[in-house]
């Protein structure tokens, strides 16, 4: 992406409001990384999840 200076509009939109895209993106990024972390891949060998529910 362009840097502020590239793009007045959006230095001065990120001033007013905020840099909602950036917040949005790392927001996305934080619960991937959760996901990630409570839903495992399959691996062979192991039970599926809820196998024994």
């Amino acid at each position: 992406m362009n840097s502020d200076s590239d793009v007045p509009i959006y230095a001065q939109l990120i001033r007013e409001r905020g840099d909602v895209p950036g917040d949005v993106r790392r927001e996305a990024e934080q619960i991937q990384a959760n996901l990630e972390r409570v839903i495992m891949p399959f691996r062979p060998g192991l039970p599926t999840p809820g196998f024994f529910r």
